[in-house]
């Protein structure tokens, strides 16, 4: 089912953009050029999506590396983990090589995948970014997930827990891959852009968002800073690495 819009401002930048009603159903919104998001608000229960919270508010060991943006060395402005099956093309963005965990050391996280799979027929994915905002002042500049240990057209499928956040997709200028920048807010890096190349989501607690054909081609995303946004979110990013 095609979504339906309305207009709402992005409390940052001012700029009027395009947010999907909330019917709690699965949603689609066709980009264009073969990019499509697939939107899931009520993926699993609230009760479940908060035991999946505490497990890995509590379990996972999250690291906040420093990163290179442009040549200058700065901490990565959110916590991460990296789970993937073995023997798989070692990840690397901005310069940091994550250590990579196995999904038997946190059971847990292979319950979600399994869900994930059965709501996405066909999907195979084999490894696992994790990002945890501690507060509004954490976010995630615009980028694309575009690094080459993943195949042009794949697909992404993210799982939010906790603290509600906006998430926010720009086409880009052209078809030239974008560099990640963590260094500043999304709001001080974007430039002017008519209202249907940006669309904007509050990813709810226990939702589930799946970029879809050649997104990361064709669109940048962020989770931008938000004062407001006092509470911790747990985010999940389902990938598949390439297998040589």
């Amino acid at each position: 089912m095609s979504l339906r819009f309305k207009e709402v401002t992005d409390s940052e930048s001012e700029t009027k953009i395009p947010r999907p009603f909330d019917l709690g159903k699965r949603q689609t919104l066709d980009l264009g050029n073969g990019s499509e998001i697939l939107y899931i608000s009520k993926f699993v229960s609230s009760d479940q999506a908060w035991t999946w919270f505490d497990f890995l508010n509590q379990r996972i060991p999250w690291t906040r590396p420093t990163i290179c943006v442009f040549g200058r060395s700065v901490l990565q402005p959110r916590d991460t983990c990296y789970v993937a099956n073995p023997g798989l093309t070692t990840l690397t963005y901005s310069g940091y090589k994550p250590h990579a965990y196995t999904w038997d050391d946190f059971t847990p996280l292979k319950d979600i995948l399994d869900a994930v799979h059965e709501a996405l027929p066909g999907s195979r994915f084999n490894s696992l970014l994790l990002n945890r905002y501690k507060g509004g002042n954490d976010y995630v500049g615009w980028h694309s997930d575009d690094e080459k240990v993943y195949a042009l057209n794949q697909e992404i499928a993210s799982v939010s827990f906790g603290c509600e956040r906006d998430f926010l997709l720009k086409k880009k200028p052209n078809k030239t891959s974008q560099r990640r920048n963590d260094e500043e807010p999304p709001a001080k890096k974007s430039k002017k852009s008519s209202v249907a190349d940006r669309h904007s989501f509050v990813l709810k607690h226990g939702s589930l968002l799946v970029m879809k054909g050649y997104t990361q081609r064709d669109w940048m995303h962020s989770v931008p800073k938000r004062l407001k946004a006092e509470a911790t979110r747990i985010n999940l990013t389902f990938r598949h690495v390439i297998v040589d």
